[in-house]
């Protein structure tokens, strides 16, 4: 019976081996309604930016406390790569799209 038990605990604990590989989700942030070169086109561009970032990084459970910090991580990772794009895109006051993109 013991046997028994533990080939079940290890045909258990290989199951992490058979897990995905992370899958890359991308958004779209869309600017060109937006007149950059003023504060309420800059706020509401932040706005969308902020959103595309949650929506690509993604939710953990709150019970979920690895899931939390690698959330977290993937946030403040993607405000800073994304930061110097769109500072570039207000002086410059184009109109293509920004494209957020989290593993």
């Amino acid at each position: 019976m013991t046997r028994i038990f533990i080939a079940t605990l290890l045909a258990f604990t290989a199951a992490p081996a058979l897990a995905e590989p992370p899958v890359t989700v991308t958004s779209f942030v869309q600017i060109a309604d937006l007149n950059l070169a003023s504060k309420d086109g800059q706020r509401i561009l932040d706005k969308r930016l902020s959103q595309a970032i949650v929506e690509v990084c993604g939710e953990a459970s709150p019970a979920d406390l690895a899931g939390q910090n690698k959330v977290r991580e993937c946030r403040k990772e993607a405000h800073s790569r994304f930061g110097a794009e769109r500072d570039q895109r207000i002086a410059e006051a184009s109109s293509s799209p920004i494209q957020v993109a989290a593993r």
